[in-house]
């Protein structure tokens, strides 16, 4: 599925193609929500890397988490950086993707900044809840899975289960 997004000044715009566009996941970790959040957490979802085309691309700039801020890195040495590259529009600050190098093959759009229609998802799935803020409210019941922290499940894995992985096999 190709996905346009844009930040909100529309200095920023881009497209990318999606194996997995459903909005499924939501991080309570710190560095969604502080960077990317809304409502305490940000949803990130799959494309592919080599399909990304930014128009305006000279106001969008990366900013790397320095893991002992953390709790991804806790007990990181002190200036040690996460290797996941977080663009954002240096004009209104809106967070576009999230993209590292470990995965050269992906980069995880934040789902708010997507201005094609998205599909809804089946189920929610909260990650990373020991790190969520303690004024938030996690929705539970049916159709809501919880997580302390990472599940086993891929986002590919995910989409599969559900019968919604639109792509290569």
């Amino acid at each position: 599925m190709k996905l346009d997004g844009s930040c909100h000044c529309g200095k920023v715009r881009f497209s990318v193609e999606s194996y997995g566009p459903v909005p499924y996941m939501r991080c309570y970790c710190s560095i969604c929500r502080k960077t990317a959040g809304s409502g305490g957490y940000g949803i990130n979802l799959s494309a592919q890397f080599d399909s990304l085309r930014i128009h305006g691309g000279e106001h969008a700039k990366s900013y790397q988490v320095e893991k002992r801020h953390t709790e991804h890195g806790a007990g990181a040495p002190e200036g040690e950086l996460s290797s996941a590259l977080r663009a954002y529009c240096v004009e209104c600050g809106t967070a576009l993707w999230v993209y590292s190098p470990e995965w050269p093959e992906l980069v995880h759009p934040f789902a708010g900044v997507i201005d094609t229609v998205l599909p809804t998802p089946p189920e929610t799935v909260h990650i990373m809840l020991d790190h969520k803020a303690p004024w938030v409210e996690v929705p539970t019941g049916e159709g809501h899975a919880h997580f302390p922290g990472y599940p086993d499940e891929s986002i590919e894995a995910w989409h599969r289960r559900h019968g919604l992985w639109e792509g290569a096999a």
